[in-house]
């Protein structure tokens, strides 16, 4: 038996690939190699390039490698880019998701792990304490709704036929492999702590601050930002809660604290030595002033426990990995 991990060749998917086969566990990737790399993955994991809504292929990769188990990151998730074109974010998020779950529910595939967002909660009206997951759901992006669209295929799949899930709701993801085996490799990704290091080591020119008038202390949007390889440590326990009879859940994640934009550029400016410029510039569509978490549920069901809450820690193993970018010449796009 093994576990299917799509877009396991991605930032997040190939940390989660390496997490399961640290444990010893079987794993195979699909990945269509858009914005994944195959020399992220540990050598002798199964990599088919493909798409997930290649229901054939799928089909077949279940059926050969006796599945009993899918993790699910392949997906869009350039929020601004999903309000210009909606379209294309339902169909790569909402459509290719349900052909994945609809192969899983034939495969008679005993557990699901979703990669869901914290963009399915929009822009809450109040922010003074963290999200729960009992919170109207009123995302404002097409990138928010794709993922809530799936979180509801999946419940109603539970119902229907039996599909055990959990739906894990991201809050910000940073950071890369202490280790130094994998990390954020996609040279054009717009994560702000990817960037900031990229400007600092001279890889981009400049960083722009999307806003500063927001209803926060520095005007600056405030988010909750998770190492990667806690967040893939998340994932794990989920799976052994679902496999272990637990009944699907939807669970939130993150510390429970959030750091402005203006602390993470100061933060990157500390760990890296550099004091470069950051420039202010007009918010971008879809962004809530504030994202910070409320991961209680998750403890309580996994019994997780982060080990890398630490921003400056966060920053540091992100800046090494794009200086290990640099030395192997993957820095361009």
């Amino acid at each position: 038996m093994s576990i299917l991990v799509t877009g396991g060749c991605g930032y997040i998917g190939s940390h989660m690939t390496w997490n399961l086969h640290d444990a010893g566990k079987d794993v195979v990737i699909i990945d269509n190699l858009s914005t994944g790399f195959s020399w992220l993955v540990p050598d002798g994991v199964p990599v088919i390039e493909g798409d997930i809504g290649d229901a054939d292929l799928v089909a077949k990769v279940m059926r050969d490698h006796k599945v009993e188990a899918v993790i699910h990151f392949a997906g869009s998730i350039v929020v601004p880019d999903s309000v210009k074109d909606p379209l294309g974010y339902y169909f790569n998020n909402t459509v290719k998701s349900r052909s994945l779950i609809e192969n899983a529910v034939k495969a008679g595939v005993k557990a699901f792990i979703f990669s869901s967002t914290a963009a399915v909660y929009g822009n809450p009206a109040e922010t003074d304490k963290p999200l729960t997951e009992e919170l109207s759901l009123e995302p404002i992006s097409p990138y928010g709704t794709s993922k809530l669209m799936t979180e509801l295929m999946l419940r109603d799949s539970a119902v229907a036929y039996g599909l055990k899930y959990a739906a894990l709701r991201y809050f910000n993801v940073a950071g890369a492999d202490p280790a130094g085996r994998t990390g954020q490799s996609t040279p054009t990704a717009t994560h702000l702590i990817k960037v900031a290091n990229q400007v600092a080591l001279g890889q981009r020119d400049a960083l722009a601050i999307f806003g500063n008038d927001y209803p926060t202390p520095d005007g600056t949007c405030i988010r909750d930002y998770i190492h990667v390889s806690d967040l893939v440590a998340a994932h794990a326990l989920a799976l052994d809660a679902l496999l272990n009879g637990h009944e699907p859940f939807v669970a939130n994640c993150g510390y429970g604290k959030g750091y402005s934009v203006l602390e993470v550029v100061e933060a990157v400016r500390r760990v890296s030595d550099v004091n470069f410029e950051a420039a202010i510039v007009p918010r971008r569509d879809g962004d809530p002033a504030t994202l910070v978490a409320d991961s209680s549920r998750l403890r309580s069901i996994t019994g997780w426990l982060p080990q890398h809450d630490d921003l400056d820690l966060i920053v540091r193993t992100a800046l090494d990995w794009e200086r290990t970018l640099i030395e192997k010449g993957h820095n361009r796009a």
